[in-house]
């Protein structure tokens, strides 16, 4: 198992997987891992393939592979069912692991992100920003997207938030960032499945996200049925981050109300 992971809390006790978003690592979450493995939950945080200290050769790398990864991560450490949680690209991965493993998942959080196709303009952006960052690095390509992730009052209060999301872009491996680009430029339509979702399920958003605002939430929230929907004022793209108090009370409640308890 060539994954990079941090793993908390009790091993016996009720898994929370969290696949972090394009392009981050799994430092993203560790707000979330030190709140719920406080409460008695175990936290499995990986970093994706091409991202964080994991290495790939890739030059295109589809959400299924990602979804695919994430549930042999379970099998390697003997988790059977699990809750799973993304963000961003993480959400739209979770929505291809429940449509290809939906027996293995317990429980669903889907964080700012976004369930239907790109239009074409923004499925050659992606091909063209993957070309990009693949000659020029990361930093350029971080530093533009920096005032866009994260909310103007996030910027203007939680400097240690600003420091971590660039360190996090900046750090992310070219080759992997450019490969999940191209493969997520090719993903499926994930809309018509969500009516096909048997899990209890929260989705989160921030109320300034720029890149996949309310109304995409909105959207899922009415087509997963029983789904809790929760906006959290004054975040961005990021409200796990720049507002982890309010995420990790509403992420508490869903577990405790959704019957997922320690």
């Amino acid at each position: 198992m060539t994954s990079t992971y941090d793993d908390a809390g009790p091993e016996d006790a009720t898994t929370v997987l969290l696949v972090h978003g394009h392009p981050f690592d799994r430092s993203m979450w560790r707000p979330q891992a030190r709140h719920l493995a406080g409460r008695g939950y175990r936290v499995v945080t990986p970093d994706l393939r091409g991202y964080g200290t994991r290495k790939t050769d890739e030059t295109k790398t589809g959400l299924d592979v990602f979804a695919r990864d994430v549930v042999e991560l379970a099998d390697h450490l003997g988790i059977g069912t699990f809750v799973l949680g993304g963000l961003s690209m993480g959400g739209q991965i979770v929505m291809q692991a429940i449509a290809d493993h939906p027996g293995r998942v317990s429980a669903l959080l889907l964080a700012d992100t976004f369930a239907g196709l790109d239009t074409p303009e923004v499925k050659q952006g992606r091909i063209d920003t993957a070309a990009r960052i693949t000659g020029d690095g990361m930093e350029q390509y971080a530093d533009e997207l920096l005032p866009r992730m994260i909310s103007p009052e996030t910027r203007a209060t939680r400097p240690d938030v600003e420091e971590h999301v660039r360190r996090m872009m900046r750090n992310a491996p070219p080759e992997g960032a450019a490969a999940a680009l191209r493969g997520r430029a090719e993903r499926p339509d994930y809309t018509p499945g969500l009516r096909n979702i048997a899990v209890p399920t929260l989705v989160v958003v921030g109320g300034e996200d720029q890149f996949t605002p309310v109304r995409d939430a909105e959207l899922i929230h009415r087509e997963v049925a029983g789904s809790t929907l929760v906006v959290i004022d004054g975040a961005g793209h990021l409200p796990n981050l720049e507002r982890e108090t309010e995420f990790n009370e509403a992420l508490s409640t869903f577990l405790t109300d959704s019957g997922a308890k320690p």
